[in-house]
């Protein structure tokens, strides 16, 4: 998409002038604004803008829609009228937000930046074990699985069932990296401190329930005191508490020891005192609190599969809007290392297609040139799992369309649940998340990804002849 300098300035008179903007930075899709007064932003001459394509507030900004490729250009230009200083702009941003968010807000805040790094990582590892799972399933291509029909894929097979497994087993190390970086302390010993959890030398967590069923679980003995040798592969709440420890005792100890020894000591002392925390009080209390949350929510599921399927259906979307979804991502990957599977993250799929099928039908409902290809493209990308576009720029500009999604949602998330539908990874959320559902729930997440399309495109329809905003 082209556009003009001309466009910037529009953008920048619509926000308040650039002595409304405190600071700017932009992501793939979005300019991220931190604005002095949000009330003064005149959405209907952002909206007349041709390369805007929606705007909305959360979590201290004020976010105006681009689209990907373009945004990179505009915010060139725009930090270019405005003034604003591209190298340090991405940090500030954060800390104004902050500033003007809640003490819930920067935490919702916070697991965004420990998690979003990640996420490709994980996404990319859930398709990898669903091509695995495509190759070594029965009954998918014919009646044995592929690699026995064709022994020769068995190497393939096995060489991409470890590439995926890899980001799974190895999480705590992706968490503890991308945790030191959030809490200010060094990603190396972030790095370090996962790789210590998943130490080859310590029993697998995969393992444990089995090893305590037979009663060999190994174990330190300290001063007669006998800890558990127990690794963390695929757990998410230990490296978390365990990196905010190792990040405060390595600022801690940068502030009270000279420059000339902290190389030999921060570190090593950091990671050595965490460490011993870790395996004593740190991961045993995370874990059993881990195992009560995990534990919780498959009872409130198994009591009631409908209910749980359709409320969580229906309020993904406007979680979404308060940033809240990031907290269920934790869930999702603490299910995954706990339970093998999680039921949560095929609602989200139902979350996304229902979006899409609500812009898609705004397609046809919108008269003017850019809102059709605005909801035609945004519904494209939405199929694919990214629903922002839909989301933000169509479908909550004009309310019925969000209202008709969450709707749509809320009944496939509801007959998905009900018939247990489970996946063992977190993959694309779109069409192609069906390679990441085990191979039970296919043909019910298929029906539940056709109720998540059509429900909402009738009723968008529907709700349009009754709207009082007309498209």
């Amino acid at each position: 998409m082209s556009f003009s300098r001309e466009e910037a300035q529009k953008i920048i008179d619509a926000v308040g002038g650039k002595e409304n903007i405190i600071t700017a930075t932009h992501c793939v899709t979005r300019l991220r604004l931190v604005l002095k007064d949000e009330k003064i932003v005149d959405e209907a001459a952002l909206d007349n803008i041709d390369v805007v394509k929606g705007s909305f507030s959360a979590n201290g900004q004020f976010q105006v829609i681009i689209g990907t490729g373009t945004v990179e250009k505009v915010f060139a230009v725009f930090a270019e009228l405005t003034g604003i200083d591209t190298d340090t702009t991405k940090e500030e941003v954060k800390q104004a937000s902050a500033e003007k968010s809640n003490w819930f807000q920067k935490a919702l805040l916070g697991l965004a930046e420990i998690f979003v790094p990640i996420l490709p990582a994980i996404i990319t590892a859930g398709l990898l074990l669903g091509v695995n799972n495509l190759l070594t399933g029965p009954d998918i291509f014919m009646k044995q699985p592929v690699i026995e029909a064709y022994p020769q894929w068995a190497g393939v097979a096995d060489m991409i069932n470890i590439i995926a497994g890899t980001a799974f087993a190895f999480l705590p190390v992706l968490v503890g990296w991308s945790a030191s970086k959030k809490f200010g302390g060094s990603p190396l010993l972030g790095i370090v401190l996962g790789l210590v959890l998943v130490n080859p030398a310590l029993l697998n967590a995969y393992g444990l329930a089995d090893a305590r069923l037979a009663g060999d679980v190994p174990t330190w003995n300290l001063f007669g005191w006998h800890i558990e040798k127990v690794g963390y592969q695929a757990q998410v709440l230990p490296i978390l508490a365990a990196t905010y420890v190792l990040v405060k005792i390595e600022l801690f100890l940068k502030k009270r020891i000279a420059d000339s020894f902290q190389l030999l000591l921060v570190a090593p002392i950091s990671l050595l005192v965490t460490g011993i925390l870790s395996f004593i009080v740190i991961g045993p209390v995370t874990m059993f609190i881990a195992n009560l949350i995990t534990t919780g929510i498959v009872n409130i599921f198994d009591f009631a599969p409908a209910l749980g399927g359709l409320i969580y259906g229906t309020l993904y979307a406007p979680l979404v809007i308060t940033g809240m979804h990031h907290l269920f991502l934790a869930v999702d990957l603490q299910l995954i290392g706990s339970t093998g599977s999680t039921f949560l993250w095929p609602i989200v799929v139902m979350s996304n297609l229902a979006q899409g099928a609500a812009a898609l039908a705004m397609f046809f409902i919108f008269k003017k040139k850019k809102d059709r290809s605005l909801a035609g493209t945004s519904a494209l990308t939405a199929s694919l799992g990214v629903t922002e576009p839909a989301m933000f720029g169509v479908n909550l500009r004009y309310r019925y369309p969000f209202y008709a999604a969450i709707i749509g949602s809320g009944v496939a998330g509801c007959i998905i649940t009900v018939a247990k539908v489970k996946a063992f990874s977190i993959g694309v959320g779109g069409l192609p998340g069906i390679v990441s559902i085990m191979k039970p729930g296919w043909a019910i997440f298929a029906l539940g990804m056709l109720v998540a399309i059509v429900i909402p495109f009738i009723l968008t329809l529907i709700f349009s002849k009754f709207a009082k905003q007309k498209a």
